[in-house]
This record gives structure tokens, sequence and C-alpha cells, in this order.
């Protein structure tokens, strides 16, 4: 595995652009991020694209996956990429930024310590909760509730990781925001101890 630092990690095949990544944070193989901030400790594999998304810290973004992606105009005559993209197209003409400003305007936005599995899609306008799980494949069409696993096309609650009053206590100790060295020396009881004991020893 390759050995992660303050400065982000980007594969020479990916691309990154107007984007801001966090600490210890991986882009991996031809991956596109655009317009998105991506928080300290989460990564991206190979093979992805993410575009107007805000990603918590310690989220884990499998390959294949979508967040975000393109829409067509279905409202119009044509759904064509001519008709948003006319510069490609036609000497003299723009593109169309109405269209794309409505989608930098349902932006997604993902909690902390969200795992998106293998080739799931998640559509424009989602929230995704801190501790949730989508499963591979899923398609996101509806917000997706904290603690909560989906799975399916459309993605449907599945069961929840902890109940209630456990991820309350969760968010109340908010260990994402806990710095470096002390991550790494409570690593052996993020490692060994349940969560009941975990919560009760850090005073959550």
């Amino acid at each position: 595995m390759t050995k992660l630092s303050e400065t982000p990690t980007i594969d020479p095949t990916a691309t990154v652009r107007a984007s801001r990544l966090g600490r210890y944070t991986e882009v991996g193989a031809r991956t596109s991020v655009v317009e998105t901030e991506m928080g300290d400790y989460s990564y991206v594999v190979q093979d992805a694209q993410i575009i107007y998304t805000t990603v918590g810290k310690f989220c884990s973004i499998a390959a294949h996956t979508r967040i975000n992606p393109g829409n067509h105009p279905m409202e119009r005559i044509t759904q064509a990429h001519f008709t948003y993209r006319a510069s490609a197209y036609f000497d003299g003409e723009s593109d169309d930024d109405a269209f794309f400003d409505w989608r930098r305007d349902h932006a997604v936005t993902i909690g902390h310590d969200v795992w998106i599995g293998h080739g799931a899609i998640v559509l424009a306008g989602r929230a995704i909760g801190t501790g949730a799980v989508v499963a591979g494949g899923a398609v996101v069409t509806k917000d997706v509730a904290p603690y909560t696993i989906v799975a399916g096309n459309p993605a449907r609650p599945i069961r929840r990781r902890f109940d209630e009053a456990t991820a309350a206590r969760i968010e109340r100790l908010a260990w994402w925001d806990w710095d470096h060295a002390t991550l790494r020396a409570r690593l052996p009881d993020f490692r060994s101890l349940g969560v009941p004991a975990f919560l009760d020893k850090y005073g959550a």
C-alpha cells in the first residue's frame, strides 16, 4: 500500500481540478475529481468520477463509482449534447452555463466515515450521512440517513449499523476530529474494543 502523508497522493493518471484535498487523502488511477472538497484521510480508488461534491473525513470510495454524474436536459425537445456543449459543435457558440450551474447548485454532500461500494452511483443533490454504507452497485436517488446501510436500484435501507442512541454517542465523540498523534495512540483501541467499550473509555 502507498505510504500516505499530509500531502495528498494523486495517481499520475488521475485528474484533479478546482478541488481541495485534505491530509492523508488519496486519488486512484484514472479517477476524475472536479470542484470537490475531500476531507482528511478520505480516499477514492481507480476509475471513479466525483464532481461538485463535499466529502467528509475518513471516507472510503471504491472503484468505478460515480458521484454526481452528468445529466441531460430532459425537459427540452432534445437531450443532445450539442445544446449545452455547443462550442464543440459550432464555431462561435458558447456552452450553456446555466445547465452546468444547475449541477453545481445540486451538489452532493457526504458525511464522515462513509463507505461507498464498487460501482455505486450517487445522484445530484443527495446527502449521505456520517457512518453510512452504500452497497456496491447501488443507485442513490434519496438522502441516506447516518449509520444506515443502503443497497439496490434505487437504493433502499437494509439496516442500521448501530441503534440511534449509539449513533448519537459516536456523533458526540466525533473521533474523526482527533489529531494524527491521538489516532495513532488509540489505534489499538480502534482495533480491539467493541463500540460500547470504546465510547465508554473516551467519554461519549
